[in-house]
């Protein structure tokens, strides 16, 4: 709460230096060197991540215009991208003091709140609180502008609040006045998570990841469809009760269980790989260099394959793994010899995948798979082993 005081307190001081010793603004060197303008493509460039190349713009209209208030907010977001929130508090007061009108003073919130999503904790615990208070103050100054809504479905997400996020991207789409395609897609993304319901906490924070580790997908087996829980129900234990000779078998050298992989030591879903890598899971096994990868994207032909064979391993029935061989196949993107043809036939027939674009009937084997998309299928997972 101090630092945050601190924080306002700097910025309010040099927002006072701000004005009173304000630049003259610059004269336009091209028909197209005007602040809107460089406000725009900075917008596009800090979406595709050029943070400095968004700067360039951002200050450029600055220059152009020493009182542009979209030039600070943009501004602003650049410093907190760089993970100094301080500046970018600095930009943001700015920014709301050289507003001229309601959809500035509404830029300039929304700014506020993607400072504070874009540094949570870092800026104050309460940042959700915050971004609220921004969201309010924006929408009052700007009721018809979609941006408030979309940044706070964001925050609530972000916040794996995903009805309250809905809710948000929703009113996006109904005002139909900007972000209708990505309100669009977030909208799917909450429903499906919605839908899925993961019921713990790293199958929430799992759920918002657009490509899905080698990491993930070992937590979600492990945390949300319970494999080796399964495994060790299904899997009756095996004694070795065959004589053997005490001399030949005696050993006074000190045993030393090798790892099970040399490269997840660090990792935050370390016992969740361990527990995978105990289950046997095909696919989802140390490398033979004995590294797990943690950090590889998989594909939906590997994700195919771990699912086919974990319903193998439960259910028992290891005719499953041939039981679509030599059929035609129904995708034109997968021939049916390919090694992993089996596996997306049993997943796409049991309904736990479905082709990745409905109009053409494509599977896109070697493309990745979301959290959400993981989640959803292991749900229906869940419900088919009810029939074993």
């Amino acid at each position: 709460m101090v630092f945050r005081k601190l924080l306002f307190v700097m910025a309010g001081i040099c927002v006072f230096f701000l004005f009173a010793c304000a630049p003259k603004p610059l004269k336009p060197a091209a028909e197209f060197d005007t602040p809107m303008h460089h406000i725009s493509t900075g917008m596009k460039l800090l979406k595709s991540g050029n943070i400095d190349g968004a700067f360039f713009e951002f200050n450029r209209a600055k220059e152009l215009d020493p009182e542009y208030s979209p030039a600070y907010a943009g501004i602003g977001l650049v410093h907190g991208f760089r993970n100094d929130f301080k500046k970018g508090l600095t930009a943001m007061t700015a920014a709301g003091k050289f507003a001229k009108d309601g959809e500035e003073e509404a830029e300039a919130n929304v700014g506020y709140m993607r400072l504070y999503m874009i540094g949570k904790e870092k800026i104050e615990k309460k940042w959700l609180k915050y971004v609220e208070k921004r969201f309010k103050r924006a929408v009052k100054a700007s009721p018809d502008m979609p941006d408030p809504y979309f940044y706070m479905g964001l925050a609530y997400k972000m916040n794996y609040d995903f009805q309250k996020a809905a809710i948000q991207f929703s009113k996006v789409l109904d005002l139909d006045k900007g972000f209708v395609a990505e309100a669009d897609k977030e909208y799917e993304i909450v429903q499906k998570i919605e839908r899925a319901m993961p019921g713990s906490k790293v199958g929430k924070k799992i759920a918002l990841v657009e490509k899905i580790t080698r990491a993930d997908i070992a937590a979600l087996f492990i945390e949300e469809l319970k494999v080796d829980q399964y495994l060790k129900k299904r899997t009756p234990k095996e004694f070795d009760t065959s004589f053997k000779s005490p001399e030949k078998n005696f050993y006074t050298g000190e045993y030393v269980k090798a790892p099970s992989a040399l490269d997840i030591d660090n990792h935050v879903l370390k016992a969740d790989i361990d527990a995978a890598i105990e289950t046997g899971i095909k696919g989802l096994q140390p490398f033979p260099d004995h590294k797990f990868r943690p950090y590889k994207t998989i594909t939906r032909a590997e994700y195919a394959m771990m699912l086919e064979d974990i319903l193998i391993k439960i259910t028992g029935v290891d005719e499953l793994a041939t039981r679509y061989i030599g059929s035609i196949s129904p995708f034109p993107d997968l021939r049916n010899d390919l090694p992993y043809y089996n596996a997306v036939m049993i997943c796409t027939t049991c309904g736990f995948m479905v082709a990745e674009d409905l109009a053409t009937g494509e599977f896109n084997p070697m493309g990745t798979i979301s959290g959400a998309d993981a989640l959803l299928s292991i749900r229906a997972f869940k419900t088919e082993l009810q029939k074993y």
